[in-house]
């Protein structure tokens, strides 16, 4: 375990629970991972059977960790795995569990930007081994008085034969960052993999669209909420790709968009018989300079495939504001109260007290001072 001496960062770091990362011990957890701007600060693991690392030692600890970076990702697929590729220090987290073993605390990490102008290039491994279970939940973020960064990270995930990861990202940038997330998961036969990404504030661009392969009899879920602040643009998405017989996937989000660019990517292909897959984006607008576009797709390489798709975007209901406005709010209280719940519908079936956080996030973001 490592920190800088610095007071200030300090007092950040003990604020970033914001971004699901707890630093004042009020949530337990297995391990924790923290990098501030180009450098590892913190790690640990609590549990003998997962191993939390930064990812320069993990592969001279395990030479085969070095074998999967850009084993899912292709370095040259566009400027920013090419940046990852060829940045001359490798960091990043790795997490690994091994096989069997299930445990119910979550992995926290956080990847924060300290300082004004810096550039955060990461390479990050995950590796859940046979019928084991984990969660982790990830939290980036920008520092109280920083605007201007930039995040770009390739994430590749490996969850082997009958093993389960619940991942939660929560998303909480400057005005001025750019963001490009570069991810792939690899799901084994019987596998199943569940992600939960939240962006509730102001940030320049994000672009980010994960892909998952499935095995047989796997299951890949991808939950998104997503409030889009002036002048943001964010274009979010997810593809899975059902190669095992019987596989499953889900692709759901949530966006409300104010005087913000949001596009929502989905694309499911079925290639084997057997396999399910269903997409559905609910958007809400609320002011004319706001756009959301909706982009499903949905690819079938084999008869015996199911495919469906939905997708709703309008405003907020006259009536239900007028409902409310009724029993004695003031409108933007109303809009908030409304906001809250339509997002909060987003994400189910987390455990209680990582929904009850997720909640409680979602209540600070859409305070009525915040719509």
């Amino acid at each position: 375990m490592k920190r800088q001496n610095n007071k200030d960062l300090e007092k950040e770091i003990s604020e970033l629970d914001r971004v699901g990362f707890d630093t004042k011990g009020e949530t337990e957890r297995s391990g924790s991972f923290l990098v501030v701007d180009d450098k590892e600060e913190d790690w640990e693991s609590r549990e003998d059977s997962l191993v939390v690392l930064p990812i320069s030692f993990a592969v001279k600890e395990y030479p085969w960790a070095g074998d999967l970076l850009f084993s899912l990702v292709d370095k040259d697929q566009d400027e920013w795995t090419k940046a990852v590729a060829g940045s001359k220090q490798l960091l990043g987290s790795f997490i690994y569990l091994k096989e069997g073993m299930k445990i119910e605390s979550p992995v926290q990490t956080c990847f924060f930007l300290h300082n004004e102008g810096k550039t955060q290039v990461l390479h990050n491994i995950i590796v859940l081994e046979p019928n084991s279970e984990l969660a982790i939940i990830t939290g980036c973020a920008t520092g109280n008085l920083v605007s201007l960064g930039r995040h770009i990270a390739v994430t590749e995930t490996f969850i082997r034969e009958g093993a389960t990861l619940s991942f939660t990202m929560i998303h909480d940038w400057g005005a001025e960052t750019v963001v490009y997330p570069r991810a792939a998961i690899k799901i084994g036969k019987n596998g199943f993999y569940t992600s939960n990404y939240i962006a509730l504030t102001q940030v320049k661009k994000i672009q980010s669209n994960p892909i998952a392969y499935l095995s047989d009899g796997a299951t890949a879920k991808f939950n998104s909420i997503i409030y889009g602040r002036p002048g943001s643009l964010i274009d979010m998405g997810a593809r899975t790709i059902l190669n095992g017989r019987d596989s499953s996937s889900e692709i759901m989000s949530r966006i409300v968009s104010k005087n913000s660019r949001i596009i929502s990517k989905a694309y499911i292909e079925g290639s084997n018989k057997g396999t399910k897959g269903h997409t559905e984006c609910n958007g809400l607008l609320l002011d004319a300079n706001s756009s959301v576009y909706a982009i499903p797709e949905l690819e079938a390489k084999n008869i015996d495939t199911e495919l469906s798709h939905e997708a709703s975007i309008g405003k907020i209901a006259g009536e239900q504001l007028n409902y409310l406005m009724s029993r004695g709010l003031d409108e933007d209280s109303a809009k908030s109260l409304l906001i809250r719940g339509f997002l909060e519908k987003g994400i189910l079936g987390l455990p209680s007290k990582l929904q009850n956080r997720l909640n409680k996030i979602i209540e600070k973001a859409t305070e009525k001072k915040s719509i």
